[in-house]
């Protein structure tokens, strides 16, 4: 006797009764008549460079099925029965967009590239079971609720940041978090690459960057921010690794974009060379630092110090094919250059009144290091101080006004404020999760999933030519009270859930009750996959 997917199919099987679990929700879901039964034996046939998406999707819905599902090719993909995927260029779809169509027939996903099949494969998976259940113990058909979908997405960037400067996770984790990525249909991979506290990339030319720059002697124990473990912490990602991890998301149609911070947050390359650093002070001594917050370590502003920035990223844009490249350029004090003879000599030769004008500097000689490598530069709303580099990117965290300005001016931007997206912050309130342990420590603030969902990233502040420059929103998972993957999946979900509906649903199709009864369903997708994610019933949590 076949099953029925009873949150999503009517007992007539011609309407919904309940929304359908998925997330982000689709631009436009038409309810149609009856149901498609999936079982182990049906097939997935795909047109010409289908192959990487029919194989993806095959190898998923074989984990659920226990049985190998077939993926063949399909020159015509208009065979009847089973999974049918396709691209056609003259759909009128944005990029990513697609149509899937649910009959009591076959299945069938049309992209306008093969990003859109994959999003639409993303969404059979959403429709399916989890992982685990009941449903598939037995032979008996799962049914797929006929539905014509039609969808694309909001935004080009809909990102998720994670440092691994601060704390390392293995490349089985990052992968698991590529995949869950995927899974929500968010398109770029932020890796926080180099921190004060820790530097991960392997750098062939510079091999005291990871010899001496991935190591600390010590780290805040949970509980006691301003105190030390006495433990040494370290650890990198080889290029091997690394070229693994990115072939890894390019077939999930994900971009991998690094960053390599600069001119502060440096602490561990100056360490690893010190003549990398204001080296004319008085005092100096760097060294990989062992504790959180902002430190004074500043990349120098001279011709060595770009030398090896050119070497670095040489060996970054051999690594990483995306379009962007991150330098960071937050945080960065100024004090180190404001008492270095060097620098003083340099503020004067330019004309440079204080720290900010230094700052710009920086940052154009590095837009121009990437520039000759065909890539562009991103970078936090610091960038900005003593004028913005012509063509950058701004990543806007402190709030929006960063991001507003740089729109008017004419720059891209990413959206990524702390008031909405840093996900480092508490999902319930602080004395209700500490009382679970100090392992449940936070860097601070409330930010529950109904203030992430509320979040619209173009400002009302902007024309709408203007609002054109406000290509994408992120999320950040900053790791200083991380010391484990499963602290990074408690932080991440199901806030995940809510930023991809932020980044992929027209604005006016939110609605906040209705995405908290899909997202019941995809948390059971999240159980199926042993996600140690949030519980956003608790009290605390509203």
């Amino acid at each position: 006797m076949m099953k029925t997917l009873i949150t999503a199919v009517g007992m007539t099987g011609v309407a919904l009764a309940a929304p359908l679990p998925l997330i982000p929700l689709p631009v436009s879901v038409k309810p149609g008549e009856g149901s498609f039964g999936f079982s182990k034996e049906t097939t997935i046939r795909f047109s010409p460079g289908l192959e990487t998406e029919a194989g993806l999707l095959a190898s998923d819905l074989s984990t659920r099925t226990g049985s190998e599902q077939k993926a063949e090719a399909d020159t015509k993909a208009k065979t009847p029965g089973g999974i049918v995927l396709g691209t056609d260029t003259s759909l009128d779809l944005p990029a990513g967009g697609y149509l899937l169509k649910i009959t009591p027939d076959n299945v069938t996903v049309t992209g306008k590239d093969s990003a859109g099949v994959f999003y639409g494969t993303r969404t059979i998976i959403q429709l399916l079971p989890p992982l685990g259940t009941d449903a598939w113990k037995d032979s008996a058909p799962e049914l797929l609720p006929a539905v014509e979908i039609k969808d694309y997405p909001r935004f080009a960037w809909r990102g998720t940041m994670l440092d691994v400067g601060r704390h390392l996770f293995p490349a089985e984790d990052v992968k698991r978090f590529i995949d869950w990525m995927a899974f929500h249909k968010l398109n770029v991979f932020h890796w926080h690459l180099t921190e004060d506290q820790g530097w991960r990339i392997e750098i062939r030319k510079y091999p005291k960057l990871t010899e001496v720059g991935a190591w600390r002697d010590s780290s805040p124990p949970y509980g006691n921010r301003k105190s030390d473990d006495g433990k040494r912490y370290g650890g990198f990602y080889t290029q091997e690794q690394i070229k693994e991890i990115v072939a890894y998301a390019a077939a999930r149609h994900i971009t991998i974009v690094p960053e390599i911070e600069m001119p502060g947050h440096a602490a561990a390359a100056i360490a690893s060379y010190p003549e990398l650093g204001n080296n004319d002070i008085p005092n100096y001594a760097p060294k990989v630092e062992t504790r959180w917050g902002v430190h004074p370590y500043t990349f120098a502003p001279t011709e060595e110090v770009f030398s090896f920035i050119t070497d670095v990223f040489t060996e970054v844009c051999e690594l990483f094919p995306s379009q962007y490249i991150h330098m960071g350029g937050d945080e960065a004090p100024k004090n180190q250059w404001e008492k270095s003879p060097r620098v003083k000599a340099l503020m004067k030769k330019e004309g440079f009144k204080t720290g900010h004008d230094v700052q710009s500097y920086f940052v154009k000689r590095v837009e121009k290091i990437l520039e000759a490598k065909g890539r562009r530069l991103i970078g936090w709303d610091e960038i900005r101080e003593g004028g913005l580099s012509p063509q950058a990117t701004v990543m806007s965290w402190r709030g929006e006004a960063g991001g507003i300005a740089s729109a008017k001016e004419g720059h891209d931007v990413v959206m990524a404020p702390n008031s909405h997206t840093y996900f480092d912050r508490y999902q319930a309130r602080e004395n209700q999760e500490l009382a679970k342990g100090k392992e449940y420590e936070a860097i601070g603030g409330f930010q529950p999933i109904k203030k992430v969902y509320s979040y619209d990233p173009v400002p009302k502040a902007l024309t709408p030519a203007e609002a054109k420059h406000i290509i994408g929103v992120q999320a950040q998972l900053w790791s200083e009270y991380f010391k484990d993957f499963k602290k990074v999946e408690y932080h991440a979900y199901p806030r995940m859930a809510a930023l991809a509906e932020v980044a992929w649903t027209p604005l006016d199709q939110k609605d906040f009750s209705d995405f908290s009864k899909r997202l019941e369903g995809v948390m059971k997708q999240y159980d199926g996959g042993n996600l140690n994610y949030f519980k956003p019933d608790a009290p605390a949590a509203k």
